[in-house]
């Protein structure tokens, strides 16, 4: 395709339709901070290709891997197991390059492989229907929200202070642009959730309540009395899942009343990879199947009776007009969500359990071993792979030192909830198949060395 690029005029034009000025009108939303005024300080104007590839080389050499260190971090992003045979198979040429699957009769394998996934995630959530997935977990959390409004034609919505506080931060950054009513706080570093305020915290205008499961902290919420007191008031639950290998250890949020269950995928299939690309998990109770955004694969017959494969439902606008659209998010992170389907398919029902068990077990050793170094509080009482610990001082310059000492300790609740005071000496730690004792063991040690 030949790259025609617009004139003057072209653009003048384009402006004046769209009423705007100028180029850098289209940009007012992004905070003037963040915006470059000119060329980036330092950085050359141009390089050779051997010497930028030498560059970069030299600045890669600098990251400390996840496999190369004892790793503790979480946070919405697990370091698992991935079997060899997840990355062969999505390598494969029909499935790497695979796009949306318009015309069912040459793409019945993509959507057999979208179908299975659909059924996988369905059934984690314990759920009737499951989308063909979303482009993360945050934007599928803000799309459940709008969701709910639309079936309740309610406007105000309650987040628990469990939520992840990037979600949290997707959700008030979207509701500018909806007007929704955002009701939101910072969590505290206690043992268990307090169910009781965010029950208290719905109201008769209230369309959703967002909760997650386990919650950022790594608390396991009471999702069925959130139910109970969410429907008293015509409002849905929305569990939010960013960890489902914990759902092969405990109760599916689908049964235990909630509405409308997303997530995050990464855990399974996919690795951590700087942050992303990641896939977002969308499922919901079969009476709301036409409000879910996104699109559905469905099973039927052809003509001649044989077993064939179709998108069943396609709301997102890039299908349908926009006025009827459900979402404009026309990702679905498909390559993502073929890892995905492939680690569950390997592992099976028994094998998801069996990796849970373990994980949860690496984590009660965890928690253990650094109960006994002098200074560390273990906060909560309840944990699937994931707890909160108080230290004696702010925990990112504890955690610096831990990476100078070659172990990635964890999180620290400081950096992520700016200007909280209680929360500046706590610290987010995990643990899954892949820790060892030995990690277990040096991560004690050597926080035991920081802290002395």
């Amino acid at each position: 395709m030949r790259y025609l690029p617009l004139t003057d005029p072209d653009r003048t034009a384009m402006l004046d339709v769209i009423g705007v000025g100028s180029v850098d009108d289209l940009f007012v939303d992004v905070p003037e901070e963040a915006r470059l005024s000119g060329p980036i300080e330092g950085l050359p104007m141009h390089a050779s290709e051997m010497a930028v590839e030498r560059h970069m080389a030299r600045l890669a050499a600098k990251n400390l891997s996840a496999g190369n260190a004892p790793f503790f971090l979480g946070a919405g992003a697990y370091r698992h197991h991935i079997p060899a045979s997840v990355d062969h198979l999505i390598q494969r040429g029909e499935f790497l390059t695979a796009y949306t699957p318009y015309q069912p009769e040459i793409a019945q394998g993509t959507l057999q492989v979208l179908f299975e996934f659909q059924t996988q995630v369905a059934r984690l959530f314990g759920t009737d229907v499951a989308n063909a997935s979303m482009y993360d977990g945050s934007t599928a959390c803000w799309e459940a929200i709008v969701m709910a409004g639309r079936i309740t034609r309610k406007r105000r919505v309650v987040l628990s202070d469990g939520l992840h506080p990037h979600y949290a931060e997707v959700v008030r950054t979207m509701a500018k642009f909806t007007r929704d009513e955002i009701a939101s706080s910072a969590p505290k570093l206690e043992a268990t959730t307090d169910d009781a305020a965010i029950c208290d915290a719905i109201d008769d205008a209230t369309s959703c309540v967002v909760v997650q499961y386990p919650d950022f902290l790594g608390r396991i919420p009471d999702l069925a009395a959130i139910a109970e007191a969410a429907h008293a008031k015509g409002a849905l639950l929305v569990a939010v899942v960013t960890e489902p290998v914990a759902l092969g250890l405990i109760e599916a949020p689908g049964h235990l009343g909630a509405d409308i269950v997303v997530g995050e995928g990464q855990s399974l299939g996919v690795g951590l990879q700087f942050g992303g690309p990641y896939l977002g998990l969308f499922a919901c109770r079969e009476k709301f199947l036409r409000q879910m955004p996104g699109r559905l694969c469905g099973q039927t017959v052809d003509a001649e009776g044989k077993r064939g494969f179709v998108l069943t439902l396609s709301t997102r606008e890039q299908h349908i007009r926009r006025e009827k659209a459900t979402s404009n998010i026309c990702t679905n992170s498909g390559l993502c969500a073929l890892a995905f389907s492939i680690h569950m398919t390997l592992l099976g029902g028994e094998g998801l359990a069996r990796m849970a068990k373990i994980s949860h077990a690496r984590t009660q050793q965890l928690v253990a071993a650094l109960a006994d170094v002098p200074g560390v509080e273990v906060v909560n009482e309840s944990y699937f792979n994931e707890v909160a610990l108080r230290l004696p001082s702010d925990t990112r310059e504890i955690l610096r030192k831990l990476a100078d000492r070659g172990v990635l300790g964890g999180v620290s609740l400081g950096r992520l909830y700016p200007g909280e005071s209680e929360l500046a000496n706590g610290m987010l730690v995990a643990a899954t198949e892949t820790t060892t004792e030995e990690d277990i063991a040096t991560f004690a040690r050597e926080l035991a060395g920081v802290l002395a």
